[in-house]
């Protein structure tokens, strides 16, 4: 695999580590966090209306927390 930008790479990194860090950086991860952040801003994102940039970091930190919340 070529080498990913820093913040993609922390993006992997975050989601390795979530797991345990028993996981393993595979293109099916890639394609997973890939589709996840595509969901993010088709469905939560962007205000076709306005044509702005409707969520925030404080949202996706909920939304994080969520996740998190309901794993455990």
């Amino acid at each position: 695999m070529s080498e990913l930008s820093p913040d993609t790479q922390a993006i992997v990194n975050a989601a390795v580590e979530g797991g345990g860090g028993y996981g393993r950086a595979t293109p099916v991860l890639h394609s997973r966090l890939s589709a996840t952040l595509r969901a993010v801003i088709e469905n939560c994102a962007y205000d076709d209306f306005g044509g702005h940039w409707i969520i925030s970091a404080d949202d996706l930190e909920r939304i994080a927390a969520e996740l998190e919340t309901k794993s455990n």
